[in-house]
Parts: C-alpha cells; sequence; structure tokens
C-alpha cells in the first residue's frame, strides 16, 4: 500500500507542477455551464429542466480534457517502462493513476457543482442527489477514461481519438447521472439511479485497471 500512496502522490505532484489540468478543467466545467444560458434564453424553467444533463455534460467534457496526461508523458519519456519493471503490478499502478487523475479533476468539479447548479436554476430538492451523482460517478469517468487514455498513449495527438474511443463507454454514467438529478428535482426518488452508478463504479475499479494495464503493455513493446 506504500508503494501505491507514493504513486499517487507522485503524479499529484507532477499535475500541480505542470499547471494544474485539474484547474484546466474547472474552468471548462465553468464556462460551458455559464454558456447555457446565453444558448437556450434566460428562460428559468427552461433551465432548471435541463440542468442535471448540462452539468453532467460539462463534467464529462472537462474529465476528458486531461484524459491524455494520463499516460502519455510517461511513455515518452521512459517512465512507464520503470513503472511497468518495478515490483508494483502495472494494474496498481494504474488505478493510483485514476486515483489522482479524480483527485485533480473531479473532486474540483464536485465542489464547483453546486455554484453552477445556481448559475442553472436547479430546483433545490435536487441539489444533494446531483452532488451524490457526480460523486458515485466521476471515479468511473477518470477509470473508463484510463482505458482509452492506454489505448493511445504511443501515439502522438491521440486526445481526439481517446474522446473517439471513450465516448461511447461514458453514455450509462451521463445518463443514469442525469436521471438522478432530474427524478429528484421532480420529487422522485433518485436511490435507484445513485446505486446504479455506484455499480458502475465498483464493476470499473478491478476492470478498468486490468484492460488499461493489456493495453499499456502492448503500447510499451
Amino acid at each position: 500500500m506504500g508503494a501505491f500512496w507514493t504513486m499517487v502522490r507522485r503524479d499529484l505532484a507532477l499535475a500541480l507542477r505542470t499547471g494544474g489540468g485539474g484547474a484546466l478543467g474547472v474552468a471548462f466545467f465553468v464556462i460551458a455551464a455559464v454558456l447555457v444560458p446565453f444558448g437556450v434564453g434566460p428562460k428559468p424553467d427552461l433551465l432548471g429542466v435541463i440542468a442535471p444533463g448540462m452539468l453532467w455534460i460539462a463534467a464529462l467534457l472537462a474529465c476528458m480534457l486531461t484524459l491524455d496526461r494520463l499516460f502519455q508523458a510517461d511513455v515518452e519519456d521512459g517512465s512507464m517502462d520503470l513503472l511497468a519493471l518495478s515490483p508494483l503490478p502495472l494494474e496498481v499502478t494504474v488505478l493510483a493513476k485514476c486515483l489522482a487523475h479524480w483527485l485533480t479533476t473531479g473532486l474540483p468539479l464536485l465542489i464547483a457543482a453546486p455554484l453552477m447548479a445556481i448559475t442553472l436554476n436547479m430546483p433545490g430538492e435536487a441539489y444533494v442527489a446531483m452532488i451524490a451523482s457526480l460523486a458515485l460517478g466521476t471515479p468511473s469517468l477518470s477509470m473508463i477514461g484510463a482505458i482509452g487514455a492506454a489505448l493511445t498513449s504511443g501515439m502522438r495527438r491521440g486526445g481526439v481519438l481517446t474522446a473517439v474511443l471513450v465516448l461511447p463507454l461514458y453514455v450509462p454514467t451521463l445518463v443514469l447521472g442525469a436521471l438522478a438529478g432530474n427524478a429528484a428535482a421532480s420529487g422522485l426518488d433518485a436511490s435507484p439511479y445513485l446505486m446504479l452508478l455506484g455499480a458502475i463504479t465498483l464493476a470499473c475499479l478491478p476492470l478498468c485497471p486490468l484492460v488499461a494495464a493489456a493495453a499499456l503493455r502492448l503500447a510499451l513493446r
């Protein structure tokens, strides 16, 4: 476990040193949310209806902005070869990198979401469900994104291809997250959607690091 947390701290330090991908993600999230009223018009009722879906779309795209820094820099400078040969299994290394990615991207989005919910006139009763859905769903975005980032880690400018690969896999999380917020806003029980989001994240926990590690081994050959 000590090696795992050392890897997490390493990636957190690198993210902060290279300009803070988390700040870029939050800036995109805020700008996207602020632009929505300009696009659909200053209609409070309409904004309240679409707010959960728009927040989830903005969060998903913000997470995708920083996926390329998961593995590509380590592959290019040779660090990934050393990490693959280290005593720490590559699957655990991938999981540590996913955790660091979520701490620098998903967690800041979670903190910024309430303010953006106010901007989009989200009903007050939907706040708790919306924050819970982001807390349960955004870790899966980092882990699923790791698969796409691993597959394109050996390519230059593979960011667009990464987005194409992971976007279809993000759809269930996006739909369930938006449905949780909409259900709470309508006075319905959002717990079924939240439980499904948690189930997706739990399923990603063992599966995504395995797939991403296999893709990295292929890229390092």
